[in-house]
């Protein structure tokens, strides 16, 4: 199931960086799942973790990952902890990776998931992710793996000059997927389509 998800994401030009797909290959998704989901692993789709939220589907991940253009020496920030998936991924691909949930059992999944694949450059906060966090900023790129109703000011100011954010933006059942460059204090905006994410909760997101 593995092998065919590449196969996949390789034929539809979806994923072009062989880190990314060295990464996939390296974290095991079973893992970041509930037990009751470990054969759905690799299945195309988004399964539920605890309290609600979601694991997104592979493709999505891969999508948002390529987007991101990790690179080695990048230090990220991740808005929505989840299962810790998408921070394993990032974790083998840049030099460190904060990541925020403000649900603290899920950021205390995220951590569990994270301690058992022996990832150690991955630090889980609990806060409100809309506000960044400051302590580690500046950014070389933001990822926020829920739907917010804008932009937060937070997290662009946490950004570095020509640093990169994808986050998917409008309501939870439909919102666009924005890949963004700062330069000058500006955003240079461009679109990777439509889809569906769990809303992002906070102060400057969704109530």
């Amino acid at each position: 199931m593995k092998e065919k998800l590449i196969d996949y994401w390789m034929n539809r030009g979806l994923v072009k960086d062989d880190n990314i797909i060295k990464a996939f290959k390296e974290i095991p998704r079973e893992d970041f799942v509930l037990d009751e989901y470990r054969s759905q692993a690799y299945i195309d789709i988004a399964l539920p973790i605890i309290e609600g939220q979601t694991i997104s589907q592979p493709s999505t991940i891969m999508i948002m990952t390529q987007a991101l253009e990790p690179k080695k020496t990048d230090k990220i920030l991740e808005i929505g902890s989840g299962s810790g998936y998408q921070s394993a991924l990032l974790s083998k691909l840049c030099k460190k990776i904060y990541t925020i949930e403000r649900i603290p059992s899920v950021a205390e999944f995220a951590r569990q998931n994270l301690k058992k694949s022996k990832i150690k450059n991955v630090e889980v906060i609990e806060a409100d992710g809309t506000l960044g966090y400051k302590k580690g900023s500046p950014y070389d790129k933001i990822i926020v793996t829920a739907a917010s109703p804008k932009i937060p000011k937070k997290l662009l100011e946490q950004l570095k000059e020509e640093g990169t954010i994808v986050i998917p933006v409008g309501s939870s059942l439909s919102c666009e997927m924005i890949k963004a460059k700062k330069f000058r204090g500006k955003l240079k905006k461009e679109s990777l389509g439509h889809f569906s994410f769990v809303p992002l909760i906070g102060k400057e997101g969704y109530d």
